[in-house]
């Protein structure tokens, strides 16, 4: 009973007289974690917490009457404690490369986590060289563990990036890419190799040989892949085979505080509890409510497994980045276009809202926000009957910018909508302006070639990408100027789009610029960013879920 009071916390409890005993309110705060996370035992009526639990256990230092439960602690916390100036590990003397020292501190808080036998996530800003760090760890391993196969799987659009960074930092380690119609499955084969690299869709596919081979570590790139628990590859490397897991992501978190908890199911089960339990405990009281104390309790729980490190604390010697706004101004035509459009969603939408509640009117809001955004590029590209004309003032800004600024500069243009994307292509192929060429429909041998025609071409000077294709896993350094031209309300998508250019090997000034139509809804997602930016901050994210933020206050603003 009284562990049932902690956990609901109940500050009563029934006495065995049946009278009402109450608990101090001070007891209720420092027991309530400790029994939430730990199982009674019915035989010995102990209370057991799981190792990985340590730093909910360290809260009860003092208490603690076991001198080897004591010791573990206090080792524990040492270790970790100098992660930054711990030189335990020698690097090895196969990477051909000169490491940075945070990489250094990186390579030796993974070669910790080895020794400890603690599945971890690398959580560096982009660009930070998360594929180095990782890529030294793994010569280390096999020098100490030499026969054994370590898996990788990324997405489709990074396998091209981890095999160039493999060649060029490790020559010795020998990999094998598991990908495309002939892939091949057997065990021996697999054993050949130190590491194989596959794609979340391949491994997707062939989950049922991947389970029966038991690797090294499993490594998942971009791990926000398996950020929904319910998702098929989710499901599917839960049940790879390893000695140990690790994860990177420079946005661990991208929407919600859920997000989070998929990947740490993967890393170290058990560690945040059931999904129920963490909806209940940590997401919603987070994302819903801002509750200060979960979000601390909650990144004390998954601090020792994750290191974090952004450019502005690590990388101060990369170039400048300038950020700035290039403001739109539509034209009579666009603009009356625009309205139009905008008056019968607005009353479409708000009807929504007046019917079934915010709740379930996300999916009607988020439609009437695209179409504005693509009347905001260009009227042309909206999928609709009725065809509109191509008037679009930032197809004319951008060609301006483009033709300004293309001299001896290189240059990314980035949207996410390939509709667009071909229309600034016909304006370049009638100029006679060279470019290289990325979306989604991009083979992955042509998507190398375009990345290294622009990286190496001098007559190629522009790089049309499509956001989603292009947003991760590219190094376009050649590039020093950088245009949005239909930036969205997840801030960290824009930043990772920059940071293709704005990296380690860059060493110009990046300059960046967002297209923003003025007084539309481009301009007001602005203003709401900043008003809506501070919770998730809290945790390694991206962004909240912007749409599940919105009152009706903000659509009608929006809207408006």
């Amino acid at each position: 009973m009284l562990r049932q009071a902690f956990a609901n916390g109940s500050q009563y409890v029934v006495l065995g007289d049946g009278s009402l005993g109450m608990l101090p309110e001070d007891w209720i705060k420092k027991f309530s974690t400790i029994f939430k996370f730990g199982k009674l035992d019915k035989a010995t009526g102990e209370l057991k917490v799981k190792k990985l639990h340590w730093t909910i256990i360290d809260q009860f230092h003092a208490h603690i009457d076991d001198a080897a439960t004591l010791e573990e602690l206090n080792y524990k916390k040492e270790r970790l404690k100098s992660i930054e100036t711990i030189q335990e590990s020698a690097l090895p003397k196969q990477i051909k490369a000169k490491l940075r020292d945070y990489q250094v501190s990186g390579f030796q808080w993974l070669s910790l986590l080895h020794e400890m036998n603690w599945a971890g996530c690398l959580a560096d800003d982009m660009g930070l060289g998360k594929t180095l760090q990782t890529i030294t760890f793994l010569q280390h391993i096999q020098n100490q563990h030499p026969g054994k196969t370590h898996l990788i799987v990324c997405p489709t659009s990074l396998i091209f990036n981890w095999e160039n960074e493999l060649k060029k930092f490790a020559p010795k380690l020998g990999f094998h890419i598991h990908y495309g119609s002939e892939r091949e499955w057997n065990d021996e084969h697999f054993e050949k190799h130190d590491i194989v690299i596959t794609s979340y869709g391949n491994l997707r596919s062939d989950i049922e040989q991947f389970v029966n081979f038991h690797f090294g570590y499993v490594i998942l790139d971009e791990s926000q892949a398996i950020k929904n628990p319910a998702a098929q590859i989710s499901k599917a490397v839960r049940l790879l085979k390893a000695d140990n897991r690790l994860v990177l992501s420079g946005t661990p978190v991208q929407n919600n505080t859920f997000d989070l908890y998929s990947q740490f199911d993967f890393l170290n089960p058990g560690l945040l509890g059931s999904q129920e339990f963490f909806r209940n405990e940590f997401a919603n009281p987070i994302d819903k409510n801002g509750d200060k104390e979960k979000t601390e309790l909650l990144r004390k729980m998954v601090n020792p497994f994750m290191l974090r490190r952004t450019k502005d604390q690590v990388a101060k010697d990369l170039p400048a980045k300038t950020e700035m706004i290039l403001w739109c101004e539509m034209d009579k035509k666009q603009r009356t276009i625009y309205n139009t459009i905008k008056d019968q969603y607005r009353n479409a939408v708000l009807g929504k809202i007046e019917e079934e509640g915010m709740g379930k009117s996300g999916i009607y809001i988020l439609q009437g926000l695209l179409k504005l955004r693509q009347v905001c590029n260009s009227p042309s590209i909206l999928n609709e009957e009725e065809k509109y004309p191509n008037v679009s003032v930032k197809l004319e800004e951008l060609m301006r910018e483009l033709e300004e600024n293309t001299g001896d500069h290189k240059v990314l243009v980035f949207s996410q909508f390939t509709s667009m994307l071909e229309l600034i292509e016909k304006e370049l192929t009638a100029k006679n302006m060279t470019y290289s060429y990325l979306d989604g429909s991009v083979s992955q041998k042509n998507r190398k070639v375009a990345v290294e025609n622009f990286q190496n071409d001098p007559t190629i000077r522009i790089f049309l990408i499509s956001l989603m294709a292009g947003g991760v896993g590219l190094n376009l350094t050649a590039a020093d100027y950088v245009y949005l031209v239909d930036p969205w309300w997840n801030p960290a998508a824009e930043q990772q789009a920059i940071d293709r250019t704005h990296r380690i090997g860059q060493n110009k000034k990046v300059f960046a610029y967002k297209m923003i139509c003025k007084d539309t809804v481009e301009e007001k997602i602005i203003e709401l960013q900043k008003r809506k930016k501070d919770l998730a901050s809290d945790l390694i994210t991206e962004e909240s879920g912007f749409v599940k933020k919105l009152t009706r206050d903000d659509v009608e603003f929006l809207f408006g």
